[in-house]
This record gives C-alpha cells, structure tokens and sequence, in this order.
C-alpha cells in the first residue's frame, strides 16, 4: 500500500483510502454497497464506511492515542472537531478509568 500511496500520480497527493486506479475518489454510495454485501454474506453487524472511521477512532484512543494523535489520523485541520465528534467514551475507557482512580485512591 505504501507503495501505491508513494506514487504521486496514482493518488493525486491526497491521503484517501478508497481510490480508483486514476487516483479519483470512490463514491461514499458505492463503497457502501460493496461494503453491505459482504456483511448480508457472512451475516455480520450492520455497519457503514462512516461507522468505520467512528470505531477506528474508539479503538485508538482505547488504545491509549492522544486527541492530537487520533487528530492528526484521521485528518482533522482542528482538534476541536476531534474533540467534539470522536470522543465519545467507549465502556472499556469508563472500565479503565474508573479502574486507574481506584488504584490511585489505594496508594
């Protein structure tokens, strides 16, 4: 992929993900649909591109990436767009939260 990606003429200099041979976007519409028949196949959890990008953003901050981090991932130009749509706090984040207060109430 790295190789792809290195290749200016292939992706325009943009850091897609989904593109075609000509370095031109996929469409959002088109991705999904391949997308929901692989899920209808092997009969998974109904999930969109978007939703995609939502649990990578969980799993890094899961992690233990920082806001700047994950901002710079996902190519955000302000982290308070980060802040604000990304951040919602995963059940394994409350767990270890909680988990790290009662560890420093015990010291």
């Amino acid at each position: 992929m790295e190789e792809v990606f290195a290749n200016e003429k292939i992706n325009g200099g943009n850091n897609l993900v989904f593109i075609r041979y000509d370095g031109t976007p996929l469409r959002l519409a088109y991705l999904n649909e391949k997308l929901n028949i692989l899920i209808k196949k092997h009969n998974l959890h109904p999930i969109t591109i978007h939703g995609l990008r939502h649990t990578h953003a969980s799993l890094l901050f899961e992690a233990g990436a920082s806001i700047k981090e994950v901002q710079e991932r996902l190519g955000h130009t302000n982290i308070q767009m980060t802040m604000n749509i990304y951040t919602h706090v995963t059940n394994t984040l409350k767990e270890q939260t909680a988990s790290k207060l009662q560890k420093y109430i015990e010291l």
